[in-house]
This record gives C-alpha cells, structure tokens and sequence, in this order.
C-alpha cells in the first residue's frame, strides 16, 4: 500500500501527550530532519467494554490503508511497528508539534443560529456559562468526503479537534482507534450532510474501494484482517455496499448517541 519509510526507521521519544486517553507520545524521525510522530503503543491502551477485541493500533493503521485504497487521502501515514515501548502504531505528525495550531477550523462554536456562509449546523447547545450556541462544520468538499470516510469506517469519535489543516490547507483526520465495530455506532460532528445524495467523486472512491477488498492482488483484505476482528472487517464489506446502493449519506439513528462528547 506505499509505506512511508521514515516512520519504519529508528524512533527518538520526545515526550508523553498527557491529554491523550490512552498513552500517546511524540517521537521524532531521525531518517528525516524536523519530521515527527505520535507513537501509541499496544501496551498502553485501556481496555474498552464496547471494544472488546483487537487492539485501537491496529484500527489507526487500518483507517490509513483504508483511505488510501479508496482514494480519500485524509488519514496521515501510519503503521503498525515496534517501537521503544513495544508494538504499536506510529502516525506522521502532521506540521510541526510545537508550533500553535492553526486558524482555519473544520468545526467551531457560533452563537445560536447565526449559522455563517460556508458552513453547516450539526446541534444548538450551550455553554457553561448558558450562552446558547451552534455547533458548526464547514460545508468544504474535503470536509464532506470526509463524513462518508467516516461512515465507511464506523467511526465513533469524529470529534472536532480530530479535523485538522496543514500550512497548505490540506485537511487531514486523526484518532482513529475507535474504528471498524461490527455493530453500527456511527458518532460525528459532521452531520450536516445527512441524507443529501452522495458526490460523485465519492461514490468513485466507494467503488475503487469495494474493489481494493475484492482483489486478492491488493493485498487490502488481508491486510486488515490482520489489524481487525474478522467480524470488523466483513461488516466494513457491508458498510460498503450499504453506501454503493443508498448513494446517500447516512442519518443519526436514534439508537445511540450520534455525537461524540465533548464535540470539540
């Protein structure tokens, strides 16, 4: 699938990200100047009740391969290596970790109803503080293609820091390892698409997807079964042609919580 060669080399442990749920720490690339990575390591994930197979670095690396075999292109180079604490993943960072981030957001805070152009409202809320506010999304096409990524994947944690842009202004999408379930639990702040038809250039990427999965020559299906349980990877096949046939993007279901808290 094109591995990038410099997350395969030697690693230099730079620090632990102390907000991060589970352990999470910034490793510089010494196979290339100024080039960093989160490393999250298999031995430091907490046991989740409603994940209880596979591991969440095996579900990081299974939604790069992912987006890569379908075209998106919105997950950063990640795989699955040893490293100074054991097996884990290893995710490109994307610019420079120690600078602030940037002004141009995927997702924001507006007050109630003031819904500006260019963007789409996904829930009203409030503040702390009892400001009513909106919760809003871009409406930028990267940004709806990845809404069906995450559909595709079964993301239940699609929150809004996880959206981020690099100084060209390319989008890209983190913190996946709560990924690829078997049962629905779909859980995103980027609603504002909901049962509008599904672009074109997306429903192109599901097809050269399905196909990728399809093909023994890939590699692609024996590749996540190694990363997922078996039962993820066959419900990712049905996911698939659920979208194929709907052309539409899905609905909240009122089965569960349909996004992830906090939002932001």
């Amino acid at each position: 699938m094109g591995e990038d060669p410099v997350l395969l080399g030697d690693l230099e442990v730079v620090g632990r990200l102390p907000d991060s749920s589970n352990l999470a720490v910034l490793v510089r690339l010494l196979g290339e100047e100024g080039a960093h990575a989160i490393y999250k390591p298999v031995r430091g994930e907490q046991p989740l009740w409603d994940f209880p197979e596979g591991t969440l670095a095996g579900r990081e690396v299974a939604a790069h391969l992912v987006s890569e075999a379908g075209g998106w292109s919105l997950v950063p180079p990640t795989v699955l290596r040893d490293g100074p604490l054991g097996p884990g993943s290893v995710q490109r960072w994307i610019g420079d970790p120690f600078a602030p981030l940037a002004d141009d957001l995927v997702v924001d805070l507006v007050p109630a109803g003031e819904v500006p152009d260019g963007w789409l409202p996904t829930f009203s809320a409030e503040t702390p503080r009892g400001e009513p506010v909106t919760v809003v999304h871009s409406s930028r096409d990267d940004v709806r293609s990845l809404a069906v990524l995450d559909a595709v994947i079964n993301n239940s944690d699609r929150k809004g820091s996880h959206c981020l842009r690099d100084a060209t202004g390319r989008l890209w999408a983190i913190d996946h390892g709560v990924t690829f379930h078997a049962s629905p639990k779909l859980r995103t702040v980027l609603w504002g698409w909901a049962d509008e038809p599904l672009a074109q250039a997306d429903l192109g990427r599901l097809a050269r997807l399905r196909e990728s999965l399809d093909t023994a020559a890939t590699g692609l299906a024996r590749e996540l079964e190694v990363l997922l349980p078996v039962d993820d990877v066959r419900a990712l096949h049905d996911r698939v042609d659920r979208l194929l046939r709907s052309r539409r993007h899905p609905r909240p279901s009122p089965a569960w919580p349909a996004v992830p808290w906090p939002p932001l």
